[in-house]
């Protein structure tokens, strides 16, 4: 968990708290930052959960496994290169898919799981760090979800839906 000090007089949410190239390469854990990331959040992610109030340039670049939800802006050439995992992006002022290199990744719709993962890790997250952000989006949970956008990687989501087949397809016999 990362926050600033509670006597502190700026917003969080307009601030970086943390700095460039946070997570990189991460294989484990889950953090919870209230506040922004500098550029390259989650680089090379490949088994972290981690909750940001926005982040900056080549966000989830050749990430290849864990969670990353952002809870504000990105900077431009998000999820480049990125071949797993997913994130998710709350994006009230619908800029965020101009910002996305969608070249590895496309945009899907939120399915029940998703929607349980992002409350578990919201309510995770403004719990831990006292969000004003996540208390928000809480409050406002069902109108909240029309604005979150889901990247995954195309050949991940192949992966993972080819497994779920043989799974049904084990399952029956």
């Amino acid at each position: 968990m990362l926050y600033p000090d509670r006597n502190a007089t700026f917003d969080p949410a307009k601030n970086i708290i943390i700095g460039n190239v946070a997570f990189y390469g991460a294989t484990s854990g889950v953090a919870y930052i209230r506040g922004m990331a500098g550029e390259r959040f989650c680089v090379r992610n490949s088994g972290v959960k981690a909750v940001v109030e926005g982040v900056g340039d080549h966000g989830c670049e050749y990430m290849t496994g864990g969670v990353a939800v952002i809870l504000g802006e990105t900077g431009r050439n998000f999820a480049a290169g990125m071949s797993g995992g997913v994130a998710y992006v709350y994006d009230p002022g619908g800029v965020f898919k101009k910002r996305c290199n969608t070249e590895m990744v496309g945009f899907d719709p939120l399915e029940d799981e998703d929607k349980a993962i992002l409350h578990t890790l919201i309510a995770n997250h403004q719990a831990f760090t006292k969000s004003t952000v996540a208390a928000q989006i809480l409050k406002n949970w069902d109108k909240a979800m029309v604005h979150f956008v889901k990247v995954m990687p195309k050949d991940y989501k192949a992966v993972l839906e080819k497994r779920k087949v043989a799974a049904k397809s084990a399952a029956w016999k």
